[in-house]
């Protein structure tokens, strides 16, 4: 089945590249930040605010609602048993490009500082699609309890859908690439189109939500609600993805099979985390903007940065919750015996407009890094990434003025990999990586 609009892969006969180097990156994008004169100085959001008074916690709250199993056990029956990630991976139709051959526009959304050390932009079918904008990455979390993934190497990126331009049948949508890294000189990917159980699993209809935040852990991904609504998290089981049947613009059972306006394949959610306070507000609970994986604690964790305008001037949060440890709850956050989600860990931070955020505590290290990632006042141009601790902040400069503004322009996500050291992140217009090493060296 093909989706509308496709464009035949294009297969390229070069020999393999040797890794990218960070210079040559690191130069193009150099000369553009500096050409356009709108480099400013950021200053320092300083040290992390810890918040742990029970008002606090109490906004942070979350309340479990998981999709009964025979609900999906009946969507996965009427359309022929779910399909494994082997099969999207095999039936991958699009190419992702090295740096060398992407446009000078490409290359100069990427990082000043530090340079991306891998870089990859995306088929022209979808690289031209302006009404869909990548949001989020994830890499692999636990290689150990994920029997969805198999041996493959794989990269999952998260896109979202305008609301008010393109094919009314899309506007809000998500879907998610599944990205084949095997071979890192050559990224093939497959879409998978988000989706909402309905009617006790015999139909679906299409995700209307953000997802610029996604955390892959075990075999569950979790992706950030909408912006302003009381969800505050969607979870998907990665063993459940499922085949459509028919090619029409519909989205749920048509006449004759399933449909998803033209997509292949299909991930039903499997539940959801709303915040026991009510919706998202300034005064309540936080908008999730941003979500990662650390693993450097015990349990695993889920960090979360609050989305806030660039320039709003408001102090954004940030926290955590664990992972619980429970026989059968692989991927699925500890709750209490009602189902409740409490905080970990909360901070403030004076840092606004936050798009990324990771968090890790070094072996010997008396507390845990944050590494943030937000947009410039702007909105336009190279963002700014800090380093946060309760002790300080630090960031990388650049440009002949020493500005803050070295990162990556539409500033994405950030997704540690623990097993290879590698921190994937996304421009408005590339997927890249880089050590977690480099970007420490670059921040000190």
């Amino acid at each position: 089945m093909k989706h509308r609009g496709r464009h035949r892969r294009r297969r390229r006969g070069a020999a393999l590249r040797a890794v990218l180097t960070g210079t040559a990156l690191a130069l193009t994008a150099t000369a553009t930040l500096i050409s356009a004169s709108q480099a400013d100085v950021t200053d320092s959001p300083g040290a992390l605010k810890p918040l742990s008074s029970s008002a606090d916690a109490g906004r942070l709250r979350l309340q479990e609602q998981l999709v009964p199993a025979r609900t999906l056990d009946r969507l996965s029956a009427a359309m022929g048993g779910p399909a494994g990630v082997d099969d999207v991976l095999a039936s991958a139709d699009r190419g992702l490009r090295e740096a060398d051959d992407c446009s000078s526009a490409d290359r100069a959304s990427l990082p000043v500082a530090p340079a991306a050390a891998h870089a990859y932009c995306w088929d022209p079918a979808d690289a031209d699609a302006t009404d869909w904008r990548p949001a989020s990455v994830t890499t692999p979390g636990d290689t150990a309890g994920d029997t969805a993934r198999g041996t493959h190497r794989m990269v999952l990126a998260g896109w979202t859908h305008s609301t008010s331009t393109g094919r009314t049948a899309e506007r809000g949508l998500a879907r998610v690439a599944f990205v084949n890294a095997d071979d890192p000189a050559h990224l093939a990917y497959r879409w998978v189109l988000l989706v909402v159980p309905t009617q006790d699993g015999r139909d679906y209809r299409g995700l209307a939500s953000g997802v610029s935040g996604m955390v892959w852990y075990r075999d569950k991904l979790l992706v950030t609600a909408r912006t302003g609504s009381a969800d505050a998290l969607y979870v998907y089981d990665l063993n459940r993805i499922l085949r459509t049947t028919v090619d029409a613009p519909a989205i749920g059972r048509v006449p004759g099979g399933w449909s998803a306006d033209g997509y292949q394949y299909v991930l039903p959610t499997a539940g959801s985390y709303r915040f026991a306070a009510g919706r998202c507000a300034p005064s309540g609970p936080p908008c999730p903007g941003a979500l990662a994986l650390d693993r450097s604690t015990a349990p695993a964790s889920l960090v979360a940065a609050e989305w806030t305008a660039p320039d709003a001037g408001s102090r954004a949060r940030l926290w955590r919750y664990a992972f619980s440890t429970e026989a059968g709850r692989g991927g699925l956050l500890a709750t209490d015996g009602a189902g409740r989600v409490d905080p970990v860990e909360a901070y403030r931070t004076r840092t606004a407009g936050i798009r990324g955020v990771l968090s890790y505590r070094q072996a010997g290290a008396d507390h845990a890094s944050w590494y943030v990632g937000h947009l410039p006042d702007s909105r336009d141009g190279h963002g700014g990434l800090w380093r946060q601790d309760v002790a300080g902040a630090k960031a990388a400069r650049c440009g002949a003025d020493a500005s803050h503004r070295c990162w990556a322009e539409g500033t994405g996500s950030l997704s540690y990999w623990q097993q290879t050291g590698e921190v994937w992140s996304l421009s408005d217009r590339m997927l890249f990586s880089l050590p977690l090493a480099e970007l420490d060296r670059a921040l000190e």
